[in-house]
């Protein structure tokens, strides 16, 4: 090895070093700014129990009104707002990381719509409630994502063409909800915009626990096809080259990330971006290259317990918190619109 070579594995090496530093120290950032917004969740409200409080009654502790207030009224949808965060921070950067497209949000390319529709649905037309409108949430969104996989998948699945497929599903999806809107009465109506906006009001540990199970079975999945992640997005000749079996691990990635955002859609419906924005945020702030599960993880968490307080309490009147996420999204979304036009991607 010369010495021109042994002076780049070193400036590699280094650089990893630095790569892999400035990752932890994002994540434990995340980290301690993710449980500074869950606290506060639990503190603020119409009734207010002081921060310093909430760690002692979340050991068992305080006075039992305070007591009755944080941990059977507010912990739920607190708890809720993150896991469901970390379900659609996780499905998000499988999505657009897998399919090298920023768009390849379950946002954009229909999933979230097939939740809606088939809720919707259920609500309306079979006046279904409770487990079983949840339970057609999650069978919509996996549906419409074996859909979308199946109509794209001639010829191997291609990023671009998979997006477009979804938007076109999603379209249809969309004009099937704005028709049973049409001739639903009131109350019918304002059910179903839970699973047109996405809300965490009302949300208790019966929905917390299945969310929280399948978590614990896809975050590891996720993990370890990670590095899988990676080779793939170095094109399918090059990942064929590493010996990765392309189309298997590009399936089993995609099950992963649509049981994700459909779990999560089950419980709080389809809150708009949080998948979109959490891998682009935690690619920026870890500034790599490689795929950043937990810090997008930790970002969608964050994102949405944020949006969740300030449509609680900042806004005048609550709101649900896909209102939100809704807002601030859907500039970002324009913005990366423009900028691929001007790269001439789009």
């Amino acid at each position: 090895m010369t010495a021109v070579d042994a002076a780049a594995l070193a400036a590699v090496a280094e650089a990893r070093r630095a790569g892999a530093t400035r990752a932890r120290a994002v994540t434990l950032g995340l980290f301690l700014a993710l449980l500074m917004v869950f606290a506060l969740t639990l503190s603020v409200g119409s009734y207010s129990v002081p921060l310093s409080e909430v760690p002692g009654i979340l050991l068992g502790g305080g006075a039992p009104q305070d007591a009755f207030v944080v941990t059977r009224l507010r912990l739920p949808r607190a708890v809720a707002g993150m896991l469901v965060g970390i379900a659609f921070g996780i499905g998000g950067t499988l999505f657009q990381r897998l399919l090298r497209n920023p768009l390849a949000s379950p946002d954009v390319i229909g999933v979230s719509q097939g939740a809606s529709a088939a809720a919707v649905t259920g609500l309306i037309v079979f006046g279904l409630s409770g487990a079983s409108l949840a339970l057609a949430a999650f069978a919509g969104a996996v549906g419409t994502g074996a859909v979308i996989y199946g109509l794209a998948r001639r010829g191997g699945v291609n990023g671009f063409r998979l997006v477009l497929v979804g938007v076109g599903v999603g379209a249809v999806l969309t004009s099937v909800v704005s028709y049973l809107m049409t001739w639903a009465d009131v109350a019918l109506a304002q059910q179903a915009l839970v699973w047109m906006i996405g809300n965490l009001n009302g949300r208790s540990w019966n929905s917390v626990v299945p969310l929280a199970i399948a978590l614990a079975l896809l975050l590891p999945a996720a993990a370890l096809l990670a590095p899988a992640l990676d080779g793939l997005q170095l094109g399918d000749d090059v990942a064929v080259g590493l010996g990765l079996r392309v189309e298997h691990t590009r399936l089993l990635l995609l099950l992963i990330a649509t049981a994700s955002v459909a779990f999560a859609t089950a419980v709080a419906g389809p809150i708009a971006f949080v998948a979109f924005v959490a891998n682009p945020i935690a690619t920026r702030l870890t500034g790599g290259g490689r795929t950043a599960l937990v810090p997008a993880a930790l970002t969608g968490a964050l994102v949405t317990l944020v949006a969740d307080f300030v449509a609680q309490h900042l806004l005048g009147a609550p709101l649900p918190v896909g209102v939100v996420t809704g807002a601030v999204g859907a500039p970002y979304l324009l913005w990366l619109l423009a900028a691929a036009n001007r790269a001439g991607r789009v």
